[in-house]
């Protein structure tokens, strides 16, 4: 059915985000869109990459940041944790040192004693690359972490463990078994935190999907296809029924119901005829269009969306990791402590103990488990939140949500389901309820209207009589004979037709801004149809418990103040922001941070993107839009809005286990360093290397154990 506003003369319609012309997945982006893809992908905002931070492909301990998302990451320290596994094992079983350590003796073979050497260097020049590399990178920066910390743990290992095989020092620095260990952890530790890390479609693509493969120029009286980069200015296309339109223009023949929620967010489609300008990426739902060409490339609306979230994502501040934190000032913990070390044992006359006290504490000093702390956290939480629906995209987002003091709800396809349900029915006196909606649902029954297929679905329970010459008329509504009678749906323009004034009582429905629809049968009034954006019974709930937890909640929307405060007061909203246009949605959000609040924005469309990008924690839900949900950090699998308190309890049970680990992992390091160091040497302590190593391997089992106490958590709405 093809109607104008049908509500010509109402408030702005209920919307909902997505239509089931373009829910499914969008085409890969291809070179042709390569004027709309204009920004660099290199220059997005990293999912781990802080606002400070090199953008380099190893800055720090997320030096691996800016291409952490990519499989290839993955596997590259998957396949690499693995080989040093297996080289591990002989390297730590043919150490003296660890023999010694477990009470067993090794075999008097010749070639033995250099199976720890041989092995032990290809672990630490294969193995060790990605440590060594990233702390030239933390020393460049000047910023020094993780990375430098391991690589100075065993590159000092490495050092004298061949020293003292070669036997220049004292056998009691024979590390290699320590420097396998140490290597191995690492790696497992990076391992699981790129596979925590990995990130899906970005919003840039997805952007440029929404651009069609083929455009139809019209040349003269030929129809001629070409790529949508090869249209300029002024060009003139023909846009098919259900085709997108290539690029930005305005109508110079036809009028069509556009489908524009993939770049307003706002389901209703809407009627443009000769003289309007309509939007790259846009749909014509029902008639063909001709169009001249007045933007294209990077100076089309969609470009300047892309552009809005790629700023959004570079402007968005990050918090340094805890974790990065935590090392930098081990590692001047670690250095402070070798140095007071060695001035030490020097003063007192005991040099060779000065060295091997020493390279002791700086082996010590590596934080096994700290670099377990943090990925196993997240591994877990993230695996948790999987299975309750929530997948997070950026373990920075997750961390942050403990911290949001708001929350920002798109109202259409959020709050409320996003399509138009019929919500009351007003018949004339002459017809009962059950008859005034089957016969709407026999006359809307050939019809593929978002309205009709609402009309036909609340009259499901209903004997719906069979209809013959249906016609539509586009602005007016539908027409069809039911049992002999002619039964006529539409809004405002059909009674304006027919010269029918409008039903009694009907004024109220339009105040709450709903969607009425008359029924006139062989042109007298029959009653009258309301439909609206039904709110979901869930939103209720969300609210009731975000408020519970200290959080305000907001309502952004397109649509008029009146319903949008409608909505607001039925599920107990705080604050609402009406009448906001799509690319202004960003700027409402920046708004209340600059107020001192902590955002979190939730919304489903392409004219979200750019607001949950902006947002210190941008979450899409799950049935939106690719843009939306690739320009989010936490993803809704399900439109459940209640599953956002299930994200923040993740946020601070998880945030709790690391502050936790951190302690166990850092506390392992404040104690054995010191002993190490020598502090109780006066009263006859020293702790051997041995016991410096099964505090070790405490340390990381804890770690480990305490990161499996998240697996408790329940994270189902309720």
């Amino acid at each position: 059915m093809s109607r104008d506003d049908h509500t010509a003369h109402q408030p702005a319609a209920p919307s909902h985000a997505h239509h089931e012309d373009h829910t499914g997945h969008p085409q890969a982006a291809q070179p042709m869109r390569e004027e709309v893809a204009a920004v660099a992908h290199d220059e997005r905002h990293g999912h781990v990459m802080t606002s400070t931070q090199p953008q380099t492909p190893q800055a720090g301990h997320d030096g691996h940041a800016g291409h952490g998302g990519h499989a290839g990451h993955v596997e590259r320290f998957r396949r690499l944790f693995w080989v040093m596994l297996v080289l591990a094992v002989p390297v730590v079983a043919t150490s003296g040192m660890f023999a010694m350590l477990l009470g067993y003796e090794l075999p008097d073979l010749a070639w033995l004693p250099w199976v720890s050497p041989v092995l032990g260097t290809v672990m630490f020049v294969w193995g060790g690359a990605p440590f060594l590399t990233g702390a030239v990178e933390e020393l460049r920066s000047r910023r020094p972490g993780m990375m430098l910390l391991i690589a100075l743990a065993i590159s000092v290992a490495f050092v004298a463990s061949w020293l003292s095989t070669l036997g220049v020092v004292a056998h009691e620095l024979d590390f290699w078994w320590e420097l396998a260990l140490l290597i191995v952890i690492m790696l497992l530790g990076h391992w699981i935190e790129m596979r925590s890390l990995a990130q899906t479609t970005s919003a840039l693509d997805s952007l440029a999907a929404l651009l069609p493969d083929e455009a139809e120029r019209v040349e003269g009286n030929d129809v001629v296809p070409v790529t949508p980069a090869d249209l300029r200015v002024d060009d003139v296309v023909l846009v098919r029924p259900g085709a997108r339109v290539p690029a930005d223009g305005a109508i110079i023949d036809g009028t069509a119901e556009m489908d524009e929620s993939m770049v307003t967010g706002e389901s209703r489609t809407v009627r443009r005829t000769a003289g309007d300008n309509v939007v790259a990426g846009t749909v014509a739902t029902d008639s063909a269009l001709r169009l001249r060409v007045t933007a294209v490339g990077e100076n089309t609306a969609l470009a300047g969306i892309q552009r809005l979230v790629l700023e959004a994502q570079n402007s968005s501040s990050r918090a340094q990791r805890l974790a990065d934190s935590a090392a930098a000032l081990l590692f001047w913990f670690a250095l402070g402590a070798a140095a007071i070390t060695a001035l030490v044992w020097s003063i007192v006359g005991m040099p060779d103990a000065a060295v091997i006290r020493t390279i002791t504490v700086l082996v010590i000093a590596c934080p096994h488990a700290l670099g377990l702390a943090i990925p196993l956290v997240v591994s877990i939480a993230t695996e948790r939140a999987a299975r309750g629906g929530i997948l997070v995209k950026d373990r920075l987002a997750l961390e942050s949500m403990r911290t949001v003091s708001t929350v920002v709800f798109d109202k259409t396809g959020t709050l409320t389901k996003g399509q138009p349900t019929v919500t009351d029915v007003r018949p004339a006196t002459d017809y009962s309820r059950d008859e005034l909606l089957a016969m709407a649902a026999a006359a809307e029954a050939d019809s593929e209207h978002p309205l009709a297929r609402a009309i036909v679905a609340a009259a499901a329970h209903l004997a719906v009589p069979a209809a013959t010459d249906f016609t539509s008329s586009p602005a007016v509504g539908v027409r069809a004979s039911v049992g002999g009678h002619t039964v006529e749906v539409g809004g405002p323009n059909l009674l304006h037709e027919r010269g029918v004034a409008e039903l009694d009582g009907v004024e109220q429905w339009r105040t709450q801004g709903a969607i009425i629809l008359h029924v006139l049968v062989d042109g007298h009034p029959a009653g009258a149809l309301k439909l609206a954006d039904e709110i979901r019974e869930e939103s209720r709930a969300a609210v009731r418990e975000l408020h519970d937890r200290g959080v305000d909640v907001v309502m952004i929307t397109g649509d008029a103040e009146a319903v949008a405060r409608a909505v607001a007061a039925e599920i107990g909203i705080d604050r609402v922001l009406a009448g906001v246009r799509p690319e202004d949605k960003s700027a409402k959000v920046a708004e209340l941070q600059r107020e001192g609040r902590t955002v979190a924005m939730v919304g489903d469309g392409v004219n979200d993107a750019p607001a949950l990008a902006q947002a210190d924690v941008g979450i899409a839900i799950g049935a939106g839009t690719d843009v939306a949900i690739a320009s989010a950090g936490v993803i809704l699998a399900s439109d459940d809005p209640r599953s956002v308190v299930s994200v923040i309890d993740l946020s601070s049970a998880s945030y709790r286990k690391m502050k936790q680990n951190l302690w166990w992992a850092a506390g392992y390091n404040l104690i054995s360093v010191p002993l190490a160091a020598g502090v109780l040497a006066p009263i006859g302590f020293v702790m051997p290397m041995s016991v410096g190593a099964i505090l070790m391997s405490l340390s990381t089992i804890v770690v480990a154990l305490n990161a499996q106490l998240l697996r408790r958590l329940d994270l189902r709405p309720r």
